[in-house]
């Protein structure tokens, strides 16, 4: 099983109470960024390009135990920049396991094994290690030399010492279907409890903009990856939503889903657009105009998106809407394989070159920060 039976309980009942209770707009889980800077610049990813007196801030253990006791999520993802740069990321994770909250701490592993005398495992404590494919490719997305065998050193001694270990993958255009597929038998081997996938999604802030996928290349992609599907590949994903990325299945964004708190307090309207903040969760609930987002909106920002922030959610309210989605999500689990021929004819196909390695410097203090508050 790629989760403990009693994350699958906790969740399962904590959506029924949702639906019992006749609301439609609910958290699933809180995406908690303690901090923006990080240990690397990847060029994909416009976090670090943030002004230097926006990267020294970071949350405390109180604001951060108060965003998830506001929220409600069952489960808390820790993303960043990079968490373990965060000086009290010991205290803040001992809180949030005494809350009995499952956590993704999100990290790209370079100061794990630093680190990982902080934390004591347990099955509320989860490390989700970012590694986008193969050495090649992963050195290559984070735009640093050495860093896959870093995390694979790490997440060997994470598993060693009995931790929760998944990957954390974002996929973007010119990945190889082929060379994915066999990053997923390599983690397998590793011993991780599973492994999370998305495709990249184009932050306004990114070094890179020409590298994230559209729909329609994103669906190709995936179904070439995910059909004919080895027994052996365990995901810690919604089958649903994997439908959903290989093009199955449509679904509606529901940025609320996943909502996010940071050092600027809860952004509206989701962990990927910043269309300003709300000081509470009821707030966020209650002022952001959700109709303006998700594909079906129309708005530009959103047209491309199929990104695991925005859909999991959605694809986990499928499965308890009706009976039929949670049959499909019964027999996505037991029945995985998806037999396709020409998705196997698509991983013989040539492969566009690879874009070279590029470091992105962070960002000088001269730069310049907007934000607002509405």
């Amino acid at each position: 099983m790629p989760v403990p039976v009693s994350q699958m309980w906790t969740v399962a009942s904590y959506v029924l109470r949702q639906k019992l209770a006749g609301r439609k707009q609910y958290p699933l889980v809180l995406m908690l960024e303690p901090l923006f800077r990080c240990n690397l610049a990847c060029a994909g990813c416009g976090k670090i390009q943030y002004p230097a007196h926006i990267l020294k801030k970071d949350l405390t253990p109180e604001e951060c135990f108060r965003a998830v006791e506001e929220c409600g999520a069952p489960m808390v993802s820790i993303p960043g920049g990079e968490p373990l740069m965060h000086p009290q990321i010991g205290e803040i994770i001992e809180g949030l396991v005494a809350r009995k909250k499952y956590i993704y701490l999100c990290t790209n592993a370079l100061l794990l094994k630093e680190k990982i005398d902080l934390f004591k495992p347990s099955k509320y404590l989860t490390f989700s290690v970012h590694l986008d494919g193969q050495r090649e490719e992963h050195d290559l997305a984070v735009c640093r030399e050495g860093g896959y065998d870093i995390a694979v050193d790490a997440v060997k001694e994470a598993l060693k010492r009995g931790f929760r270990v998944t990957t954390n993958t974002t996929l973007f255009d010119g990945a190889n279907p082929k060379s994915v597929r066999a990053f997923f038998d390599e983690m397998m081997e590793l011993g991780v409890e599973g492994m999370m996938l998305s495709p990249g999604y184009s932050y306004d802030k990114a070094p890179d903009q020409k590298h994230f996928l559209g729909r329609a290349r994103t669906r190709r992609m995936f179904r070439a990856i995910l059909s004919n599907r080895k027994k052996e590949w365990q995901f810690n994903l919604s089958p649903l939503f994997l439908e959903f990325l290989m093009g199955k299945r449509t679904y509606p964004c529901t940025p609320w889903g996943m909502p996010t708190y940071n050092i600027f307090g809860w952004q509206k309207p989701c962990y990927l657009l910043q269309d300003g903040y709300a000081e509470t969760f009821a707030e966020l609930l209650a002022t952001t105009e959700w109709s303006n987002y998700g594909t079906e909106s129309g708005n530009p920002a959103c047209a491309n998106c199929m990104v695991h922030s925005g859909y999991e959610a959605s694809a986990v309210n499928a499965t308890f809407s009706s009976l039929g989605g949670f049959l499909a999500t019964v027999k996505g689990t037991l029945f995985s394989q998806y037999g396709d021929e020409e998705a196997l004819r698509m991983l013989d196909e040539p492969q566009a070159a690879v874009h070279p390695l590029v470091q992105i410097a962070p960002t000088t203090e001269s730069q310049s920060l907007q934000e607002t508050r509405a």
